[in-house]
């Protein structure tokens, strides 16, 4: 055991007496050492329960015969977070969930370890250091919200911020935001709808890091209590059996999880998570294979923003597994799989029933025949730009506009609120890049205020910033180069045509090569935003959006 390099022999008598300070037991001290990497915190409602999580995993490796120890993470709330300097500091929260996992675990000499994240970057953060690492791994998360209640019918966070936006419009009054404010978001848990969080503990279980109904069980039910305590046992399972990540996150595994994202109609995050958790684990996933995957994958699921159902309504549908074993039904995916259940993805979703066809529809009666996710090219987005394709009303799948430019979030809200936007135009918001931000800021205030304005179906965003999963519409992000380092989204002006065609995966703009190059011989890279600490070593460090923003020395 790994551990027994700070346990037995004399040598390590030192490290015993530390043990001891800590008051393990002999008998303890004999055991496997596992890790809990608890996300707890009191500011993220997606994380304020994880305390009983983190309980209830410890009883289970406990039983299983091993020594649980608990360490932190961090986690920022992307939600509190938004339309402020403060949303600068949450994509660069993942790399430094990752360093400081991968720390602790081979510091101190872990055998293995149990991942209790829950919202957007821990998530993520918590899989590349699993990779890094490379012990025996479960992950099991804080769970979802349950939606909110706002006049009879369903909401989640999303909608809170479309009625800013309607409360701007005059649509509704100030006694009504407050009704909203006070019934969106009633339980603790990550956001209801298939924003980031849920997504990409969905796609634990996809890619067989997770066990099931660890994406879907919501926060509050006492099942989630029941899946931490077989997370202990599954780790020590996994322990005796010698079962890693880098077993369980291969190359088809990965294929699987980006089928699964696509039927799911994920958040259009996953394309940056997905790359940076593969590199971790040694394979470059190129994320312009999505289109091939979305090609084939019809899109089964249209959850909050897209639709009108929750994370409470898939668990009780059947889940993730339900959602794979219809996809198994036309051979999409690889069921040969290691999971962390010591079983294949095959047997794991064998037999598993889908119980609501209107939550997850059936393979042949899709909500599209496309994946919910596309990549879209063009002489605007040379290398990639994201859309989320599910949650775009169909009049703006193709939509020509003219260009509103703006070089920071707030001016562009600015100007949403303030009335200038029209139906038609297409909002440019640029340097909001992983270095020009830095840090990759979501657009959900914008995306929301255009809804709640009205505007939802004739106005277009793009950015080389990101979306949240709770933003909707015709808002194409990650489009890189980014304008930071002189993408032709930094060439684009006021009025120029912006051409968007999802079905086509293009974005351009109306304007001639040679046009574009005089603007380029004419452009001159900006001072940068910040001069000192983390944000600063993290614009010299990271890569475009199209590589996942990784960190590069």
């Amino acid at each position: 055991m790994l551990s027994d390099n700070v346990k037995l022999g004399d040598e390590h008598a030192p490290h015993r007496s530390l043990f001891n300070a800590l008051g393990f037991t002999k008998d303890e001290m004999r055991k496997p050492m596992v890790g809990i990497v608890s996300s707890y915190n009191e500011i993220v409602p997606g994380h304020m329960n994880i305390d009983k999580i983190v309980e209830a995993v410890k009883l289970g490796v406990a039983e299983a015969g091993g020594m649980p120890v608990v360490f932190p993470a961090i986690a920022v709330c992307d939600g509190i977070a938004m339309g402020h300097i403060g949303m600068k500091y949450s994509l660069v929260t993942r790399d430094l969930i990752a360093d400081s996992t991968e720390c602790m675990a081979r510091a101190h000499q872990f055998d293995a370890l149990v991942m209790v994240p829950n919202c957007d970057k821990n998530v993520p953060g918590l899989l590349m250091a699993a990779a890094r690492v490379n012990v025996p791994t479960v992950f099991v998360s804080g769970g979802p919200m349950l939606a909110g209640h706002v006049h009879g019918k369903k909401t989640s966070l999303s909608s809170m911020f479309e009625a800013v936006g309607a409360k701007k419009a005059g649509t509704i009054d100030e006694e009504e935001l407050r009704y909203y404010d006070e019934n969106t978001c009633p339980t603790c848990g990550s956001c209801s709808g298939m924003y980031t969080a849920n997504s990409m503990n969905c796609l634990t279980e996809a890619i067989g890091m997770g066990l099931r109904g660890n994406g879907t069980i919501p926060a509050v039910y006492s099942a989630r209590l029941r899946l931490a305590k077989m997370a202990g046992y599954a780790v020590m399972e996994m322990l005796r059996n010698n079962i890693r990540p880098r077993d369980i996150m291969t190359r088809e595994a990965f294929m699987n999880a980006l089928t699964v994202d696509m039927a799911l109609g994920c958040s259009t995050n996953t394309m940056l998570h997905l790359p940076a958790i593969a590199h971790e684990a040694g394979i470059e996933l190129n994320m312009e294979i999505a289109n091939e995957v979305s090609g084939r994958t019809p899109n089964l699921c249209h959850l909050a923003p897209a639709g009108h159902t929750y994370m409470e309504d898939l668990n009780e549908a059947g889940g993730v597994y339900a959602v794979m074993n219809e996809l198994s039904k036309k051979d999409l995916l690889n069921l040969k799989c290691m999971t962390v259940t010591g079983k294949t993805v095959g047997e794991n979703i064998a037999d598993v029933k889908n119980r609501d066809p209107e939550v997850i529809r059936p393979i042949d009666d899709p909500y599209m025949k496309e994946g919910g996710i596309a990549v879209l090219k063009g002489n605007i987005a040379p290398d990639t730009g994201i859309v989320k394709r599910s949650a775009v009303a169909p009049e703006m799948m193709v939509h020509e506009g003219p260009a509103r430019v703006f070089d920071c979030e707030e001016d562009a809200i600015r100007a949403i609120y303030d009335g200038k936007i029209n139906a038609g135009d297409v909002v440019v918001i640029r340097y909001e890049g992983p270095k020009g931000g830095p840090g990759m800021r979501e657009m959900l205030n914008p995306t929301s205020a255009i809804a709640g304005m009205g505007l939802g179906a004739s106005v277009a965003l793009i950015t080389d910033g990101r979306f949240s999963g709770a933003s909707r519409g015709a808002s194409i992000g990650h489009v890189s180069p980014e304008a930071a380092v002189g993408g032709p989204i930094a060439l684009i002006e006021e009025g120029d045509i912006i051409k968007i065609d999802i079905p086509a995966n293009r974005l351009d703009v109306d304007v001639s090569d040679e046009v574009l190059a005089e603007r380029k011989a004419k452009w001159q890279p900006r001072p940068s935003k910040v001069t000192d600490g983390y944000l600063s070593r993290y614009e010299k460090m990271v890569t475009s959006g199209n590589r996942g923003a990784i960190l590069e020395i």
